[in-house]
């Protein structure tokens, strides 16, 4: 970074934090600033911040929003009955872009990793437990991410909720549209068997 002015330095190394943004990149992005007019450096600095101190978790279920309640929870229209169980806010992204869904999410904030030092108290199990309590819950859809992290966690909650005799389920798995059988790994042939249906 000696090449650089001690500002130019400092933006590249604060962009190269972000992820997925290698040097060049960094670099890249830090150059469209230093040519951007005053009035879109300021925008983005101020989008940053507005995003960073206004956007907190959803009261209910924990999706970021800037309110109390997120635009789900507070729409009447949704199916409070059923609660569909996502890692982490872009899943909820994810999930509402199929325009299927219609009820309502549980965001943990993460998966079970003893690994990586992150147990079930780390997550939020205990928020989910609360909610079911009120006994209005018919359905939990787990669609925790396909890999061992998110079948630990789908796991650990089915054996919490059985006892509670509130039917759960989890998310098919399988071979994605336009996938081809010769490239298809073994766990995932398998999980598409597991999840099979008649026709």
């Amino acid at each position: 970074m000696e090449f650089y002015a001690a500002p130019i330095a400092r933006l590249i190394e604060e962009f190269e934090k972000l992820p997925g943004i290698g040097h060049k990149t960094a670099q890249r992005l830090a150059f469209h600033v230093l040519n951007s007019s005053q009035e879109n450096v300021e925008n983005l600095a101020n989008a940053l911040i507005d995003a960073r101190m206004k956007v907190k978790h959803c009261s209910t279920c924990h999706n970021i929003s800037d309110s109390d309640l997120c635009p789900v929870c507070s729409n009447d229209r949704r199916h409070v009955n059923i609660i569909c169980v996502v890692e982490d806010p872009k899943d909820v992204i994810a999930m509402e872009r199929t325009r299927e869904y219609k009820g309502t999410y549980h965001v943990l904030h993460g998966a079970i990793s003893p690994m990586d030092g992150i147990g079930p108290n780390d997550i939020k199990i205990k928020e989910l437990l609360d909610r079911i309590k009120d006994g209005k819950v018919d359905e939990v859809i787990l669609a925790t991410n396909p890999n061992v992290e998110g079948e630990a966690t789908a796991m650990y909650i089915s054996k919490l909720l059985k006892p509670l005799g509130i039917k759960t389920t989890r998310i098919a798995h399988g071979i994605p549209v336009g996938g081809n059988l010769e490239y298809t790994d073994e766990v995932t042939l398998s999980k598409a068997l597991e999840g099979r249906r008649e026709i």
